[in-house]
C-alpha cells in the first residue's frame, strides 16, 4: 500500500502534536510514503513556524530538520510536471480547494495512475479529504 501524506500529516511525523502517534502507525504500516515535491518547502516552513511560535525549541529543531532530510530520500516524491499542474487546475474547478491542496490531490492521483497501486490519502483537512474521496482515493479516517 502507498500512503500519500499531505503536508499536515507529514509534519506530524516530526513535530509532536495531536495525531502524531496515529500518523506514525499508518506510516509504519505502509510500504511506501508518497508526497508531492512541494511538500518539502511546506514542511520546512511548518518547522520554522513551529520554532518561531514556541512549539519547538531551537535545539530540537535541528534534530527535526536532520531527521526530515534523511527521510526525504525514502519517500516517493512526485515532481511537479506540467501534467500534474494541469490536473490540479482541473481539480480546482471541481473542488475549489486551496491551490496547494489541489496540487497534493493531483499528486496522489498521479501516483495512483503511475503505479496502479492502492493509494491511501492521509491529511487533516476535511475539505481536502472529502475531495480525495470523491476522486476515488481511499481516505484514511481521522483519529477518534
Amino acid at each position: 500500500m502507498i500512503l500519500y501524506c499531505d503536508t499536515s500529516a507529514l509534519v506530524k511525523l516530526y513535530v509532536e502534536e495531536s495525531g502524531s502517534s496515529w500518523v506514525r502507525q499508518w506510516v509504519d504500516a505502509c510500504q511506501v510514503v508518497g508526497i508531492a515535491a512541494i511538500g518539502y518547502v511546506e514542511t520546512k516552513a511548518a518547522f520554522a513556524r513551529a520554532v518561531h511560535g514556541g512549539r519547538v525549541v531551537r535545539r530540537r529543531y535541528r534534530g527535526i530538520v536532520a531527521d526530515f532530510e534523511q527521510d526525504w530520500s525514502r519517500y516517493l516524491v512526485l515532481e511537479m510536471s506540467e501534467q500534474v499542474i494541469r490536473q490540479a487546475g482541473r481539480l480546482a474547478e471541481a473542488h475549489r480547494l486551496r491551490a496547494y491542496d489541489e496540487v497534493h490531490l493531483a499528486a496522489a492521483l498521479h501516483i495512483r495512475t503511475r503505479t496502479a497501486a492502492e493509494v491511501n490519502f492521509l491529511g487533516f483537512d476535511e475539505e481536502l479529504n472529502r475531495a480525495a474521496g470523491a476522486e476515488g482515493l481511499a481516505v484514511v479516517p481521522p483519529p477518534s
